[in-house]
């Protein structure tokens, strides 16, 4: 059985970030490399489990199902900060 191929990548953090990216990582009892390979898979699943239900949700979705709700939303100018850029 081969082993998975493996590749570097030159990593540059901010030395904030890294400070605290070593603490947890020692705090998990993982190097550094692994830690962040473990971070990297979760955000990896994180996205493409969220791209899927999405991508359901979406293939659910009707056609004018939400009118009711922007006809029952009120007629109110838009928080300070929310309004569309002029055209």
């Amino acid at each position: 059985m081969s082993e998975t191929p493996r590749y570097k990548y030159p990593l540059k953090l901010p030395a904030s970030l890294k400070e605290t990216v070593v603490r947890l990582a020692k705090d998990d009892g993982v190097s550094l490399n692994q830690w962040i390979t473990v971070a990297v898979a979760q955000k990896v699943g994180a996205v493409e489990v969220a791209s899927e239900f999405l991508g359901r949700r979406a293939a659910m979705a009707k056609p004018g199902a939400l009118e009711h709700h922007l006809n029952d939303a009120p007629d109110v100018p838009p928080v300070p900060g929310d309004e569309l850029p002029p055209s």
